[in-house]
């Protein structure tokens, strides 16, 4: 593979490489779902809800950044899915806990498997030099997302 040029390194040319690059890769590994196909959205907020633990629908709306009866919606169809479930608040009784199920904890399960084995099939078809820059990579792209 050829050295990038001076000007391919420069902070302009290479945020657009770079964007382009990202956008395209996480679309095709995004297109690697589990067995229920689950929208991006609902994908999303079980994740979140995995990860984080359970929250009320209001929380999940302002972490994802959409309004509350979008994800209304976006809860109710993970209820019906048998993905989530809902139960009252231990100290507010308006409001409700979501919280995912051991169906849901496997939907993202097989989803995380699917898409980190398809990744992975793309790796192997780099050299050991390659895959070591993205390694490197990967560790300075972490750095400019935790900047903010």
């Amino acid at each position: 593979m050829p050295e990038p040029t001076p000007a391919q390194c420069r902070p302009g040319a290479l945020a657009g490489e770079l964007r382009g690059a990202i956008g395209v890769t996480h679309r095709r590994i995004r297109n690697r779902r589990g067995a229920a196909d689950l929208p991006d959205a609902q994908f999303t907020v079980l994740a979140v809800l995995l990860r984080e633990g359970p929250m009320t629908p209001g929380a999940l709306a302002d972490r994802e950044h959409v309004q509350p009866p979008t994800m209304t919606r976006t809860v109710n169809a993970l209820v019906e899915l048998g993905f989530v479930t809902k139960e009252p608040h231990p100290t507010d009784g308006r409001l409700v806990l979501v919280r995912p199920t051991a169906a849901g904890e496997s939907e993202v399960r097989e989803t995380r498997r699917r898409r980190d084995d398809w990744l992975a099939q793309q790796l192997k078809n780099l050299t050991a030099d390659e895959r070591s820059t993205l390694a490197e990579a990967a560790v300075l792209l972490r750095r400019i997302a935790a900047a903010g």
